[in-house]
């Protein structure tokens, strides 16, 4: 645009000085240059080729019109005089347009750095931004991985220490067996747990069974872990029948049960109850900030240290519930403790008492 601009207004006062020369030639009066500015000079050059007019042009010689470059100098040469005065060329010629692209040189290379730096910082903001929720479940997997060797190392301790004393004494008293029963569920349950969140095909097996039933097989199971704890377990129930799942099922009061169990205080009751298809656990333990109720089914989420785990029960229940339409409550206060409510009749799957 600069050098299209530069050859446009040497062009136009080579144009006008031509004018000025044929008109003072068809008047028979003297020819006048017209004053021009630092930046562009004139020079006329005679049918001769020799300078009349003007600066030296040293080495240049024109022998056509056109547009040249020459010595940093943008050189227009018309042949518009056409021989009158005598005159062949007028050369008009400036060094502004060098100057002028070396400016715009600069500020290009300005802008585009300032270009490259905005778009750094936009990218470096971009990816904080983008990348913490990344960043979040890695340090949520990095401390998943520390709390599977912090809970296995639990009951593989517990089932070390009992088998050894078990074998030191070679009697299998009862305390004994029970410490192997509680540590060999504990186990278990761990694989279960890891198990149902792999990425592999899970089988499904849903088929209309009595959930009370199962709910008095989960609540056996975890009579040994509670009466360690010196925790009473008080369960009413009658039948309901609900097509799910039976594993699920067991997953879903296991969690649950194994919850309680966890955050309840020593000497307490937890209370459960299945009446009309609705499943109601409640503790008295440690209790659940309001605030951070919303986050307790969040996968890898520990709301406390209290006591151990991977923070994926809850999840667990919930991804279970959403997959059967149960409909899944919980109330909590601080220190008073937690209740949660499964609704089995809500959902679709559930079985009047005639049926």
């Amino acid at each position: 645009m600069y050098e299209s601009n530069q050859h446009y207004k040497l062009q136009h006062m080579a144009d006008q000085i031509s004018q000025e020369i044929i008109y003072s030639h068809m008047q028979g009066k003297e020819f006048l240059p017209p004053p021009m500015d630092d930046e562009v000079s004139v020079t006329l050059v005679d049918v001769d080729n020799k300078v009349v007019y003007g600066p030296e042009l040293g080495d240049f010689s024109p022998n056509k019109s056109g547009f040249f470059e020459y010595e940093d100098n943008t050189v227009v040469v018309s042949d518009g005089p056409q021989m009158h005065l005598n005159l062949q060329f007028v050369i008009v010629q400036s060094k502004s347009l060098p100057g002028q692209i070396k400016e715009l040189k600069r500020y290009v290379m300005a802008v585009i750095a300032l270009s490259v730096v905005v778009m750094i910082a936009l990218a470096w903001v971009l990816s904080r931004f983008f990348m913490r929720p990344l960043h979040e479940k890695i340090e949520q997997i990095e401390g998943f991985v520390h709390d599977t060797a912090h809970e296995l190392n639990t009951p593989i301790t517990a089932l070390s220490m009992s088998v050894s004393q078990a074998l030191k004494k070679k009697v299998y008293d009862e305390k004994t067996l029970k410490n192997i029963s509680i540590s060999t569920k504990q186990l278990f349950d761990i694989y279960t747990a890891l198990s149902y969140l792999s990425f592999e095909a899970k089988q499904d097996d849903t088929t209309p069974l009595d959930i009370s039933v199962t709910l008095d097989k989960s609540v056996a199971y975890y009579k040994s872990l509670s009466e360690s704890k010196k925790i009473d377990i008080a369960v009413k129930s009658e039948p309901f029948v609900f097509a799910i799942d039976e594993t699920k099922l067991s997953m879903l009061f296991g969690n649950l049960i194994n919850n309680a169990i966890k955050y309840s205080m020593p000497n307490s009751t937890i209370i459960i109850t299945l009446k009309n298809g609705v499943f109601k656990i409640q503790d008295h333990g440690i209790g659940i900030d309001k605030e951070k109720l919303s986050k307790i089914f969040e996968k890898y989420n520990r709301q406390t240290d209290y006591a151990g785990g991977f923070g994926i029960g809850l999840s667990i229940v919930q991804k279970i519930t959403q997959e059967y339409d149960i409909l899944l409550q919980v109330e909590s206060e601080k220190g008073s403790g937690s209740s949660f409510v499964l609704d089995f009749s809500s959902s679709r799957n559930g079985y009047t008492q005639e049926r």
